[in-house]
């Protein structure tokens, strides 16, 4: 495949050889939109001669120098339209922020050059259609500089973000938030915001593109080719999560991810030296990225373009542009960290817009020719979509078979009676964890989910989610394969799920690792969350039963605190049937997270009486003895491999003639969810003796048994010891179980 390039205006920004066209400037030369692919058709020439002449006007009293008669090549007329547009774009910033009062100008007034340059010369997108498949990505993972990006997609033309939008910054209920947030604003790829999370995202977004392009892409035909760019800044760059991703995207080639460095040596509480001194391309270097150093966008936009000519030539590692900014450009508090966030004093604006000779124009004042500036490459996106509309009609009439799968995961990748592939289990089956019944789960569904792509933190074998007939994701390799090997980096690991679980190929991420290091990952599983992000979290070793590992690896308050995550999915099934059910809701379950948390040690049994089914209303009634209109005595309530426990002490207790109902506790949120006619029926407020049982924190349990209950859980840390010796030793016993419940009774 050709390498990735600009158009052949950018590719000969110094080609001295080359006679340049030269004007005085009293006219306006055709100019060329900017162009990843060397291969794009010649754009429609701009003929319009008040457009022409307008912009000559602006110019001339913007920048004197540019004065009649002055002779300009075609390039450095276009380098004057951009500065003036990049001049618009900041005084939009300012007005945004004084109008809100609040709100992070620095890094958007100190990075405008870059963003504008990429809306207006280099992203391959549709306005018009901002989810068109073949899109080029963008990820803002220094998310406070949001505003940037909010002047710069209303500008490209998104209906998403009108001028009004850029009046209500941060105000309740705008599609211009503090931070960006993919599900309020169209144009927005992943909601960002804890520095460095974009950056594992957009790996994700790469790998997805890397895995779609190998499994569908043929020698004649392209349909999968887009490009991932990301900007961080210097907090990104700390965050240990960047680091894990970067070593990732290096391991894993991917050459089409640019990130973006905005190294204006700036954080919130001073300059960067107070705590950081390392050299960040070295340090990316020494990961097997391709480096490059900007040092004034400022003044020379050409550096930049060039510097990005190098990353689209690039065809085995990744690239870093480290691009030396200066933090609130034009503020009188520019190149310190007082211009990070808040709002400008009187004279400060005043002076800022002086700079740029801006007058005295009205706030939110666009200058009328910019809008038309800024469709060039939105008809150009838009021409590139019916193009790839085009590929995709050719490819299905050549390739049929592949078309069809690619397509069913354009539209979410659900085959039909996919979850008729979940296997049953019976009482009689042979007993195993419940992490060996989500391993049946897992290899079923990837013969009939094209889309299920995942792995492990370097704990595949003892988390059992490899995929037994599919190879390992290495490029190049193998960068079809679906089992995803992320070592040792949990962090990474879900943030990079995030970009997969997002990226629009309809692939369904499954991340997997032991339940208490979910901690390493809770920020990104908070991400998922608030993104409507499809991750399914597999996370075993979920209680003290784990055994001999120890406290360390005992999950206990682990549970509660991902069950206290809004949206967030936790499942914590029982016995195979329960897993299946997990499973059938978490893969159907699209825009939202799925935590399922599984058992090391083997069940006691498949219970009679659990299903699938009942996992989709998050509780159910297992057993219960009571005849007729009778209520029961009393009810047991567990989850996971405790509920086994219930449902042995419940036949202890019939046998004495009590009536004892057993309920799984599969999912609270789900059985939350649930109206309350079916709650009261699970769990009749009548009935007020009841007993949870579940080996972690007995945290949110009191809501389900009521004041009269009793909670059976783990207030301390864990236990080294045998897996049934430690549950002894903190009352997971039938014997325990069935003491407490016959004291209620006595009652």
């Amino acid at each position: 495949m050709a390498a990735m390039a600009m158009s052949s205006l950018l590719l000969h920004p110094n080609s001295g050889h080359h006679k340049q066209p030269s004007y005085k400037i009293t006219k306006l030369p055709s100019r060329k939109p900017f162009s990843c692919k060397s291969s794009l058709l010649n754009p429609t020439k701009i003929q319009d001669q008040n457009y022409k002449l307008s912009w000559i006007n602006e110019i001339q009293k913007a920048y004197p120098s540019a004065a009649a008669g002055r002779e300009y090549s075609d390039e450095e007329f276009q380098e004057l339209v951009d500065r003036r547009c990049v001049d618009n774009v900041r005084m939009l910033i300012v007005d945004s922020v004084q109008r809100a009062k609040a709100g992070h100008p620095g890094m958007a007034l100190g990075m405008a050059d870059v963003a504008y340059f990429l809306y207006r010369h280099v992203f391959r997108h549709n306005p018009m259609n901002p989810t068109w498949f073949n899109r080029d990505r963008f990820v803002l993972s220094a998310g406070h500089g949001c505003l940037l990006q909010y002047v710069c997609l209303h500008l490209a033309g998104f209906h998403s973000v009108k001028i009004e939008d850029l009046q209500r910054l941060c105000q309740l209920g705008s599609r211009t938030p503090g931070h960006p947030e993919n599900t309020v604003t169209a144009g927005i790829e992943v909601t960002t915001g804890p520095l460095g999370q974009g950056v594992a995202n957009a790996v994700g977004f790469a790998l997805a593109e890397a895995h779609l392009a190998a499994r569908f892409n043929k020698p004649d035909v392209a349909i999968v080719d887009h490009r991932t760019y990301c900007i961080m800044g210097d907090g990104c760059a700390m965050e240990g999560i960047s680091n894990e991703a970067a070593s990732l995207a290096a391991h894993w080639k991917l050459n089409k991810l640019t990130l973006i460095y905005d190294d204006n040596e700036n954080t919130i509480d001073g300059p960067t030296d107070l705590a950081f001194t390392e050299d960040v391309t070295l340090r990316f270097k020494a990961l097997g990225w391709n480096t490059i150093t900007v040092d004034d966008t400022h003044s020379n936009m050409c550096s930049f373009k060039n510097a990005l000519l190098d990353a689209f030539n690039e065809t085995q590692r990744p690239t870093l542009i480290r691009v030396k900014t200066c933090i609130g450009k034009l503020s009188k508090k520019e190149g310190t960290s007082k211009a990070h966030h808040g709002i400008f004093d009187e004279e400060d604006e005043k002076q800022m817009k002086e700079k740029v000779k801006w007058g005295n124009r009205e706030p939110f004042y666009v200058i009328p020719m910019l809008h038309r500036e800024m469709q060039v490459q939105a008809d150009r996106g838009e021409e590139l979509e019916k193009e790839w509309h085009s590929k995709l009609n050719y490819y299905q009439s050549r390739y049929p078979q592949e078309a069809a799968e690619f397509k069913c995961l354009l539209y979410g990748g659900m085959i039909p009676g996919w979850e008729n592939s979940l296997p049953k289990w019976s009482t009689s089956d042979a007993v195993d964890a419940t992490r060996g019944y989500s391993e049946k789960c897992l290899n079923n569904l990837a013969k009939v989910l094209p889309g299920l792509i995942g792995g492990s933190a370097d704990l595949a074998s003892s988390n059992k989610v490899h995929l037994h007939d599919y190879q390992d994701f290495q490029n190049p390799v193998s960068p079809w394969g679906r089992n995803i090997h992320y070592g040792v980096r949990e962090h990474a690991m879900a943030g990079i799920s995030n970009g997969i679980a997002l990226h629009g190929g309809g692939l369904i991420p499954f991340a997997a690792t032991f339940l208490t290091f979910s901690d390493y990952m809770k920020n990104s599983i908070r991400l998922s969350a608030l993104s409507h992000a499809g991750v399914i979290y597999i996370m075993t070793h979920d209680s003290i039963g784990l055994g001999e590992d120890g406290p360390t690896h005992q999950p206990v308050e682990h549970l509660v605190g991902l069950r206290a995550i809004p949206r967030l999915l936790v499942f914590r099934p029982a016995d195979g049937n329960e897993t299946a059910g997990a499973y059938r809701v978490a893969v159907a379950n699209r825009g939202a997270p799925s935590v399922v948390a599984l058992s090391r040690q083997k069940v006691a049994a498949n219970l009679d009486g659990t299903s699938a089914e009942g996992v989709e209303r998050g509780g159910y009634i297992v057993s219960d003895n009571s005849l007729d209109d009778h209520l029961p005595e009393i009810i047991l309530i567990g989850t996971g491999s405790e509920l086994c426990l219930c449902e042995g002490s419940a036949r202890v207790l019939r046998r004495e003639g009590r009536r004892v109902r057993v309920v799984s506790l599969v999912c609270w949120r789900l059985f939350d969810r649930q109206g309350v006619e079916y709650k009261e029926r699970v769990l009749p407020p009548g009935v007020t003796r009841r007993v949870s049982v579940e080996a972690g924190s007995t945290i949110g349990w009191r809501e389900y048994v009521g004041p009269e209950g009793v909670v059976v859980g783990v207030e301390e840390f864990g236990a080294s010891g045998a897996y049934l010796d430690t549950f002894e030793k903190f009352g997971f016993t039938e014997e325990n179980v069935t003491r407490i419940a016959k004291n209620l009774l006595s009652k």
